[in-house]
């Protein structure tokens, strides 16, 4: 069992463990843990700050979430090449928080969705939380990137929106109202920062087109502004205080400081007034947000996996993020799991070890405290575009196409389902809903590979004279589902007249209490039309199911080693 010690291990830094365990790390794999840190900063920054403001709280609140779960998850987790993060799933749960109970009531639920994220792995759960259809996974997040894009569109045209509807039908109604106003040059700059980004990976692939893209973005925007037609962006939109009381606009140039959740507050945020009904808001959110954190940080890490030829620990992956969301809150920080196209980028660019994730928020730290001033003047219009990208990668709509193209019409009707039901309703009802019907679908398919056979011409060549006996072979498990159905078919059989039945249950695998509350059903049936029914050839854990529920001496039943002993108990009298 050790080579799969992995699937159920919990340990904390479960991955730097790993990789440091045969003492094989050397100074050129720093070397390039710092680069590839480097690298994956220089991505994570403006998506950071992107995913910030989808989020409806100012960006630096993004890079202050990649900065301290960015090295504290690695170092604690379970997954080697994880970069942690803001990520775009979160953003159609906690947008509603931060709009109902501001900055702290998504802080608090942070914390509780961190507390959720550790029960989870110390009750072992990562391994099984990997298993989620892909039909769900795809079904809510192309409807989570459906959302995302039409939340960027305001921005993207230049048009403003105060509040959005809770509805997306509302949402969409609001938008093709206002579309009359766009303004010329915020839609110049955002389709020249979406052009750029679509067409730079074709020409340049060893530099991300982020940095390029929000270059000439910000570039153009600098222009117009010198002809007197100006752009919105993070520092004419946002604003913050300096330690002395004085106002700044833009991203703060120094790091947070440490604070209870609770207390940290923007200007004008509604005041937490604790009481069953707050908390029960924020622990319903939380519950979404740990289930979405922890499918994708495992999904993640999957995808790692299969990239590098490595093991993650799935329970300490869990124990790390669940770290990392119950400490980052306190210094400013919100929701963050495990990024896959950050920690993609992370692998590719050389990684080692989980340190190129602690290098990678490191360098975070660097850019607040240094280039916050530049980071300022990128244009509103130019984030709104990098988002509708990360929707769009998010969506994998290539291959929900392919789904739909290949899958079973269950799949297929998963899929849908998740995918409206996230779009017109919320992501929690859309994964309970896919979860509950993917699961019942799943049943009723294992249902059906279980089959009842007639062998009665195998044992029973000739009848004995005046008596009609039958043989049914039994062959896979006898849940509750497919034993309801096996013995429903053999309770049919009972209106035609037969003297005996006989149920060969050499190859069932198991049987259930609900298998063996249709098989008392069966006898029941039996008994009133007078037929005898006798079972043969049971295996251990069917033998020991059925003397638990105490058939062994129930008088209305025969249980035989052998079909041949069954065969001459039909015959006495």
């Amino acid at each position: 069992m050790s080579h799969r010690a992995h699937l159920f291990s919990l340990r904390i830094a479960y991955a730097m463990r790993e990789s440091f365990i045969n003492n094989t790390y050397s100074r050129h794999d720093l070397l390039k843990d710092l680069l590839s840190g480097i690298s994956v900063g220089i991505i994570a920054i403006p998506l950071a700050m992107a995913l910030a403001i989808a989020s409806g709280v100012p960006p630096q609140y993004g890079l202050y979430t990649a900065a301290v779960a960015g090295i504290l998850i690695p170092l604690v987790g379970g997954s080697r090449f994880s970069v942690s993060g803001p990520t775009a799933a979160f953003v159609v749960i906690i947008q509603p928080i931060v709009f109902q109970y501001g900055l702290s009531g998504l802080l608090v639920t942070t914390v509780l969705s961190g507390i959720l994220l550790l029960a989870m792995a110390f009750l072992r759960l990562g391994r099984y939380i990997e298993y989620v259809p892909q039909a769900v996974t795809l079904g809510f997040t192309g409807g989570i990137a459906v959302v995302i894009a039409i939340l960027q569109v305001d921005e993207f045209i230049g048009i403003e929106i105060t509040e959005f509807p809770t509805h997306f039908y509302e949402k969409v109604g609001v938008l093709i109202a206002e579309i009359p106003g766009f303004d010329i040059t915020s839609l110049f700059v955002g389709a020249i920062t979406l052009l750029v980004l679509i067409i730079w990976p074709y020409f340049v692939k060893s530099i991300p087109p982020h940095l390029p893209a929000l270059v000439v973005g910000g570039v153009a925007a600098v222009v117009l502004e010198s002809i007197h037609l100006p752009v919105a962006t993070i520092g004419s939109t946002y604003q913050f205080l300096f330690p002395d009381g004085s106002m700044g606009h833009g991203i703060p140039p120094f790091l947070p400081n440490f604070e209870l959740p609770w207390l940290r507050q923007l200007p004008g945020d509604p005041v937490l007034i604790w009481n069953l009904s707050l908390f029960t808001d924020l622990l319903s959110a939380a519950v979404a947000i740990a289930a979405l954190g922890a499918i994708e940080s495992l999904l993640c890490a999957v995808v790692l996996d299969e990239m590098s030829q490595t093991r993650h620990s799935a329970n300490s992956e869990l124990l790390g993020q669940g770290i990392g969301n119950i400490v980052t809150p306190f210094l400013g920080g919100i929701t963050a799991t495990g990024a896959i196209a950050r920690s993609a980028t992370n692998y590719k660019s050389g990684a080692k070890s989980p340190l190129s994730g602690v290098f990678h928020g490191i360098f975070i730290i660097l850019a607040i405290l240094f280039a916050a001033p530049l980071l300022s003047y990128i244009p509103m219009p130019s984030m709104a575009a990098l988002l509708l990208i990360v929707a769009w990668k998010m969506g994998e709509f290539h291959k929900s196409l392919n789904l739909l193209k290949t899958a079973s019409k269950s799949d297929i009707a998963v899929f849908l389902t998740c995918f409206s039901l996230t779009i017109l309703f919320d992501m929690v009802i859309a994964i309970i809903a896919g979860i509950l019907l993917a699961s019942l679908l799943f049943v009723r398919s294992m249902s059906e590979l279980t089959e009842l056979k007639n062998t009665t011409e195998k044992y029973y060549s000739v009848q004995p004279a005046g008596q009609l006996f039958k043989v049914f072979d039994i062959n896979g498990p006898l849940f509750f589902a497919a034993a309801d159905r096996i013995f429903g078919e053999l309770g049919f059989l009972l209106t035609q007249e037969c003297d005996g039945i006989l149920l060969n249950l050499e190859n069932a695998s198991m049987i259930d209490s609900g298998g063996i509350s249709s098989l008392l059903k069966l006898i029941e049936e039996c008994n009133a039309s007078g037929t005898k029914i006798h079972l043969s050839n049971m295996n251990r854990p069917v033998a020991r199911a059925l003397i638990k529920a105490r058939l062994k001496r129930d008088q209305r039943i025969a249980l035989f080693t052998t079909v041949q002993a069954a065969q001459a108990a039909f015959l006495k009298k």
